[in-house]
């Protein structure tokens, strides 16, 4: 009984991977583990109340969604030609959690909305989360560049308007 249970376990912990290798998950979940991070420092140097970690966690959980729905899109569910895979619905589910997350932290205080781009960065985060986990590793590397650009250089214009 002990031995069919253990090879059991084994093979559970074993037979994962089906789709994306552990290696590539590996890079995908680092690259937007590290992606995430970088514009969670951003809003973290702002000290902002959604930061570095808050950011890097967004990341990689979207990444780890899109890798689960590879992962699952190669299980058996029963017929074969009536299995449909939408990662359209897989995206929308994870952006309306994390713009759940992005609303907590914008609030009104003295009549002026606060934390609109820490929420929209999270948004961001989880975007970029999400191309990782679909291997468009450059793809996120570039949006993550252009955000930091839009976040640093522009709170410099701002300041120089007389906005900042």
């Amino acid at each position: 009984m002990l031995e069919t249970v253990l090879d059991i376990v084994v093979d559970e912990l074993s037979g994962t991977f089906a789709v994306v290798p552990p290696v590539v998950a590996g890079a995908r979940l680092l690259a937007a583990l590290v992606l995430g991070g970088v514009i969670g420092f951003e809003r973290e140097a702002r000290e902002k109340p959604a930061g570095l970690r808050t950011h890097m966690l967004v990341a990689i959980a979207a990444c780890l969604f899109i890798i689960v729905s590879q992962q699952l899109s190669a299980l058996p569910f029963g017929d074969p030609d009536a299995l449909r895979v939408d990662p359209l619905r897989l995206i929308e589910a994870v952006t309306a959690g994390v713009a759940f997350l992005a609303a907590g932290v914008i609030f009104t205080s003295g009549g002026q909305v606060r934390n609109v781009t820490t929420g929209a960065s999270l948004w961001l985060a989880g975007a970029i989360g999400l191309a990782c986990g679909a291997g468009q590793m450059p793809l996120a590397a570039l949006a993550t560049g252009i955000v930091v650009v839009v976040l640093f250089l522009l709170r410099y214009l701002e300041g120089w308007f007389g906005r900042g």
